[in-house]
């Protein structure tokens, strides 16, 4: 008995991870990707420091991949932002302003002032674990369905097909879009990444807040365009690959920016 108990919640444990990931492996990998291209010199030589010298790219995924060990159990909320549908602009803005409770924003907020303020004062395990968790958080909040609806878990609950297999909101936007292009992450890193200086100076001025508030309208109208029990195919993605494509290098800009103002 004592045995089927703990088999029943390690289930759980790797099934909880779900409601909450982000862009899956690959799309994590092309934010930071991205994000590398457009470092400082300064910026990766403090960041390998940290490192030990694995890539932006591949320490992306480690805050999913940890999901399953209860240790870090405490980190779940910091992976998402539920918002409520039907906010103006200013309402979202507003509402980020004053945000108090463990979401992504906040979480994103906290990081930075850390590892920029604070960084002399970490021990190196800490200071590795905050590194971690922003590169992923700020991918995250790049996938629409994590700036999403609290009734629905971020589109989890709703059910749909793609192509013929069973699936969901969230995981089409996690998953399912990105894998069918059918590339590497650095292919996909390849095939999107550009950008002009003055586009990058753009989205590297946006506060944080604003982040979120694209991520939120851009989440909104695939809400009014997706249907529960839809079937999702080549028209989905021919109406969506240009959003999917800016959402992630909007995410590799947007963190190289924030790293770079960390590690100048």
């Amino acid at each position: 008995m004592k045995f089927l108990k703990q088999l029943i919640i390690l289930c759980l444990l790797f099934t909880i991870p779900f409601a909450g990931k982000a862009w899956g492996v690959l799309g994590h990998r092309i934010v930071g990707e991205i994000a590398d291209s457009y470092l400082t010199r300064h910026a990766k030589k403090e960041i390998a420091k940290i490192l030990d010298n694995e890539s932006v790219a591949m320490t992306s995924n480690w805050a999913d991949f940890i999901k399953s060990d209860p240790t870090y159990k405490y980190l779940y909320n910091w992976h998402f932002a539920d918002i409520p549908a039907g906010m103006t602009q200013q309402q979202v803005l507003g509402y980020f302003a004053t945000d108090t409770i463990v979401d992504a924003y906040t979480k994103i907020k906290f990081l930075t002032g850390e590892l920029k303020n604070n960084r002399g004062n970490l021990s190196p395990e800490l200071k590795l674990l905050y590194l971690r968790m922003l590169i992923h958080i700020v991918g995250d909040i790049h996938q629409p369905f994590h700036v999403g609806r609290p009734e629905d878990k971020g589109g989890n609950s709703i059910k749909l097909k793609w192509f013929d297999d069973p699936s969901n909101l969230h995981q089409v936007w996690d998953e399912k879009l990105i894998n069918f292009q059918q590339l590497s992450y650095t292919e996909y890193t390849k095939a999107i990444n550009f950008t002009t200086k003055e586009q990058r100076k753009e989205w590297q001025q946006q506060p944080v807040a604003e982040w979120f508030a694209d991520t939120y309208f851009l989440t909104e109208k695939i809400y009014a365009d997706t249907k529960a029990d839809q079937r999702l195919d080549y028209l989905y993605n021919f109406k969506y690959i240009g959003s999917l494509n800016q959402q992630l290098l909007k995410g590799g800009v947007h963190l190289a920016g924030l790293l770079n103002d960390i590690f100048r």
